[in-house]
């Protein structure tokens, strides 16, 4: 396998005041960075602590882009349905510009139904709402008079327009993904089909990343992001024991929403969710194990559902960068250059 970037996804689910979650995700990332890691991204959910408790960001990522230099960030993903796509153009161009070109703008349909009515939709909604969303956003990237007006987007982003990345669970949003020009954002587990609770991942993903190649147009560089949980540690067993009490905890979330996890014991759970854990040597193991990640031009590792006390993630995330990255391909410093446009000669 060879990797053009590697990333980091972190899920903010330190189970500390919301300040100090803010402040433990900014120094991982900040390792990440001095790790040699190419991008760092985080996701957005609204309301629930549980689930990630970063409602905005964009700002977020603002104060990380102050305290790192090279690495790029993302959002994986700004939940698009409940925004306004001119504010997220508008935010996206600043925060753009503030972390020189190192912005990538991931965005999605889903997030929990419940969060939805605050923000005057039902989660049945959430696919047209999307729809018209990103076409108003598209347009405000791309420099169009806004609304009849003579007004435009400024900062004027076009280069966003060539950063969006799309996250879907199925072959129809790979296929839009595709024939827009977009990257598309693998999940790092999938619920699988009722009829086929054993189905492996790259089973589910190989089609999805299919239908993005066959429809993605011709001359258009492809951007395939694939997610997965990574728990890299020197001692296996800490690895299962802090997965033993984070993946019995998402079992329990996961059948309260209805779904199927078969059986009760620790290797039953990373099976279900996709997990891949233990030293360097165990993890890569497994990882090879996953077809669909050859086939990926980014792969970021996130330690969600297993979420271990923060100076274990560091240690994984130089674990991740050291032995289990270079073996899959990757190479420090392929980093590319910022595309941010000047907005004025004095800039140059």
């Amino acid at each position: 396998m060879t990797y053009k970037r590697l990333g980091f996804f972190t899920r903010l689910l330190d189970k500390v005041p919301a300040g100090e979650r803010y402040r433990l995700a900014t120094e991982q990332i900040v390792q990440a960075e001095r790790s040699g890691f190419d991008s760092a991204w985080v996701a957005q959910h609204h309301f629930h602590e549980a689930e990630g408790g970063l409602p905005s960001p964009l700002v977020f990522l603002a104060h990380v882009a102050a305290q790192t230099r090279r690495i790029r960030l993302g959002t994986g993903i700004i939940t698009l349905p409940m925004e306004s796509p001119l504010r997220v153009a508008e935010d996206a161009a600043v925060l753009d510009q503030l972390s020189n070109g190192r912005f990538e703008l991931g965005l999605g349909s889903g997030g929990t139904p419940s969060s939805f009515p605050p923000f005057g939709l039902q989660s049945d909604q959430r696919g047209e709402a999307y729809a018209r969303h990103l076409t108003l956003l598209r347009a405000a990237l791309d420099d169009e008079p806004l609304a009849g007006t003579d007004n435009h987007l400024y900062p004027p982003a076009r280069q966003l327009g060539r950063r969006i990345w799309q996250a879907t669970f199925s072959i129809d949003g790979a296929a839009r993904a595709g024939k827009a020009g977009d990257g598309l954002m693998l999940s790092r587990t999938q619920p699988r089909p009722q009829s086929d609770p054993d189905l492996p991942l790259d089973a589910i993903q190989n089609p999805i990343i299919d239908a993005y190649l066959d429809a993605l147009p011709e001359g258009i560089t492809p951007r395939i992001l694939g997610s997965r949980t990574a728990f890299v540690t020197d001692n296996g067993e800490d690895a299962r024991r802090f997965a033993e009490q984070g993946l019995r905890q998402q079992a329990v979330q996961f059948r309260a929403q209805g779904h199927v996890v078969t059986g009760d014991r620790l290797e039953d759970y990373i099976a279900a969710f996709d997990v891949h854990l233990g030293t360097p040597e165990e993890t890569l193991a497994t990882l090879r194990q996953d077809s669909a990640l050859a086939r990926v031009t980014d792969l970021a590792f996130q330690v969600h559902s297993i979420d271990p006390p923060h100076p274990f993630i560091l240690r994984s995330i130089a674990l991740l960068a050291e032995q289990v990255a270079p073996a899959l391909g990757w190479h420090s410093g392929q980093q590319r250059k910022p595309d941010v446009e000047p907005t004025s000669k004095e800039t140059l």
